[in-house]
């Protein structure tokens, strides 16, 4: 009578892990990301002063969230605006941050990228 249970195993098809967290695929607790298609969100502009010392900040909120494109957008934005910023995802959207008030630099560059905002 042969019970064989696999104990442990190095085959790197028992060993899929999740990149970001670095955890089992099923046991990932990581939020999917979501595709970026041409048209398919409309970016939010709004200025905030509040709890950031009296400096200005412009925050472009609703892009899909996608740690890669928000990555790309956010860097291309910085070096187009010559300002600091950042991003972040949030749980229903991703979030651009850009120091100043960027306003009229930001919404000729996503004409240009033809992305649909509304705001400010």
């Amino acid at each position: 009578m042969s019970s064989t249970r696999l104990v442990f195993s190095t085959d790197p098809k028992d060993m899929i892990q999740c990149p970001k967290c670095k955890k089992h695929k099923d046991d990932c607790i990581c939020v999917p990301e979501d595709a970026v298609g041409e048209n398919k969100f409309t970016v939010i502009f709004r200025l905030e002063k509040n709890g950031r010392g009296g400096k200005t900040v412009t925050i472009l909120d609703g892009f899909p969230r996608n740690e890669a494109y928000l990555k790309d957008l956010t860097k291309e934005l910085k070096a187009k605006c010559g300002t600091g910023g950042t991003f972040e995802i949030g749980a229903k959207a991703g979030m651009i941050e850009i120091q100043g008030d960027k306003r009229d630099q930001l919404k000729k560059i996503l004409e240009l990228k033809k992305i649909k905002f509304k705001g400010m």
